[in-house]
């Protein structure tokens, strides 16, 4: 079902890149996808790994019979009930989502009505693939998404939103309906489900050896079970990141599957900016959080939370080419490989130029102009890009660093000025130091702080989320930044290229926080103002205000630096009196 051309009066691309005359070709899959069975079998053998040397280790530790015997019931308890959840789920699901989404189950007729080709999509793969059409659903929520869940391929389940069939044209919704085929296809629930349960057993081996180590009398075992119930938590650390690349990765190859099956890469990658775009337009919208884009984070085909930079670029721009520029960040910006480590998607850019792979392969021409942007991000400074990010890497970390190198150098220095001052003075001292100089970095002056617009902001390929961009915003106040939270005190800024999250924060702190948000915002929303502050983006971009000026002579100042400072002077002081004090 084609959009009405009334809902995008601004963003309808002005050229769409083909699709291949057949479906079904066989490609190459790109190599930032990396290799899926590689990846599933490495993070489940690793994982597996983990659990054996930490049981191992828990064997030799463990004098007493009784919390062995406590781990090996928990074990299988764990696994279990994991069995049991993997089995029942698709149901727990169900109920679930008629009582929070209201979804609806439909006969392949209503997609058809909906999306021609989508139910062709379907049909087909199912029939290849040998597998039972899954249960189709539909949300009645304007929020464009998809997700796919189940226990086996042959009783899966593959829900959509309303919003999908609105934002999106038929054979881009179609790359959609394949995308979550692929899932079922390639068995990503299971495997996800066998991985998630190792990491728990991880988790419970670190909980198992530290209360084990509690009870033991013997100083040197007490110490050992600490020692190894440390390395257990940072084996479940280890495995969480683990599970989140495993995730990443399936949805390349879902991605993949997608593009070989419809023949069409470039509906999906047009499909993505598009979903962005609806997220965008729904949320300014909005008057409360989106249940279901909350609740359906991890499992939909887009993370909501980065929707903001793509789905803002659509909305204004009817250059591929400029949208295309917003992509440099996620490409070439080591700071998004550093945020997406914490993410189960890849960064939208990253998938695009996938499909763009295969969209080459194919001989079509690239959408977004992707040849034209990974020329221009091999243009860029890697100096520039690289330099800051391993000093801001440290600057993150800094405080802990301080108070380390602080205590380190109060053991060298212990005999010659005494335990007080080497062991508390020092780092004290260093961390008010380092604060101070942190500070300077993420808040520079923005005495001169130049006017820009969103778009601009959003597409520079060197932007960081920790040394801020003092710059000016001037738009329309549109609303809070958290929706429906009635005592939000973050607003979100609309101005003529796009919608941008500004960050208030009190010299009161939190409760200075509340009660702007009670007593002043509301009467806030509707004007016209400019904005000053710094501009920082991860895998979604904001400002930190500084200052607000709206056109009825409003003034309203945060400091975001303010308490930071704060705690630096009062550690710099406490470190100066102790170190003078005899």
């Amino acid at each position: 079902m084609s959009t009405p051309e009334s809902e995008f009066p601004h963003s309808e691309l002005p050229h769409k890149a083909g699709r291949a005359d057949q479906v079904g070709a066989s490609l190459v899959t790109a190599k930032i996808a990396g290799n899926l069975a590689f990846a599933s079998s490495i993070t489940i053998a690793l994982l597996v790994g983990i659990v054996f040397s930490l049981v191992t280790a828990t064997i030799f530790i463990v004098n007493s019979p009784n919390p062995i015997l406590g781990f090996g019931v928990a074990v299988i308890v764990t696994v279990l009930v994991n069995a049991i959840i993997f089995f029942v789920s698709p149901w727990i699901m169900d109920l679930t989502q008629g009582w929070l989404y209201h979804t609806r189950w439909v006969k392949i007729e209503e997609i058809e009505r909906l999306s021609p080709e989508s139910a062709r999509t379907i049909q087909r793969v199912c029939n290849l693939k040998k597998i039972t059409q899954p249960r189709l659903g539909i949300i009645d929520d304007n929020n464009p998404t998809a997700f796919t869940y189940g226990a086996l391929p042959n009783s899966a389940r593959l829900v959509v939103s309303a919003g999908l069939f609105k934002y999106l044209d038929d054979d881009e919704a179609a790359t959609v309906y394949a995308h979550e085929l692929g899932h079922i296809v390639h068995w990503d629930f299971a495997v996800m489900t066998v991985a998630s349960t190792l990491v728990q057993i991880t988790y419970l081996l670190y909980v198992t050896i530290r209360e084990v180590g509690k009870k033991i009398n013997d100083e040197r075992a007490e110490n050992a079970a600490m020692i190894t119930a440390f390395i257990a938590y940072g084996f479940y650390i280890v495995g969480t990141y683990l599970l989140l690349y495993l995730s990443r990765t399936r949805e390349y190859f879902a991605d993949h599957f997608a593009a070989e099956q419809t023949g069409n890469p470039n509906a999906l990658s047009r499909a993505l900016v598009k979903i962005a775009y609806g997220i965008v337009q729904e949320t300014e919208k909005a008057t409360e959080p989106s249940r279901l884009m909350q609740g359906t984070r991890a499992l939909g085909i887009y993370d909501s939370k980065a929707a903001a930079s793509t789905g803002t670029a659509y909305q204004i721009s009817s250059s591929p080419e400029k949208i295309g520029r917003l992509f440099l960040w996620d490409l070439f910006n080591p700071w998004g490989w550093w945020m997406e480590l914490n993410s189960t998607h890849p960064l939208t850019g990253k998938r695009v130029r996938a499909l763009s792979n295969y969209a080459e392969q194919l001989g079509l021409d690239m959408e977004f102009d992707m040849g034209r942007v990974v020329a221009e991000g091999k243009r860029l400074d890697k100096k520039r890009l690289y330099g800051t990010f391993y000093q801001d890497v440290l600057l993150y970390g800094a405080e802990f660093i301080a108070i380390i190198l602080g205590l380190a150098i109060g053991a060298v220095l212990f005999k010659s000025i005494g335990g007080l001052k080497a062991f508390v003075a020092i780092p004290l001292l260093l961390l008010g130091v380092v604060m101070i100089f942190k500070r300077s970095v993420m808040y520079p002056s923005s005495k001169n702080a130049p006017a820009t617009d969103v778009i601009t902001l959003m597409s520079d390929a060197y932007a960081s989320p920790l040394r801020g961009q003092p710059v000016q915003l001037e738009g329309n106040l549109i609303g809070r930044g958290d929706a429906g939270y009635v005592f939000g005190s973050d607003l979100k800024l609309q101005d003529k290229s796009g919608m941008m999250y500004l960050l208030y924060a009190s010299r009161w702190g939190p409760f200075g926080n509340f009660f702007f948000g009670m007593k002043r915002v509301q009467g806030l929303i509707g004007m016209e103002t400019t904005a000053k502050g710094w501009f920082r983006r991860g895998v979604a971009s904001w400002m930190d205000l500084e200052l607000l000026s709206t056109a009825n002579g409003n003034k309203v100042s945060s400091h975001p630096a303010f308490w930071g400072l704060v705690w630096s002077i009062i550690f710099l002081a406490i470190g100066v009196l102790l170190f003078l004090a005899k």
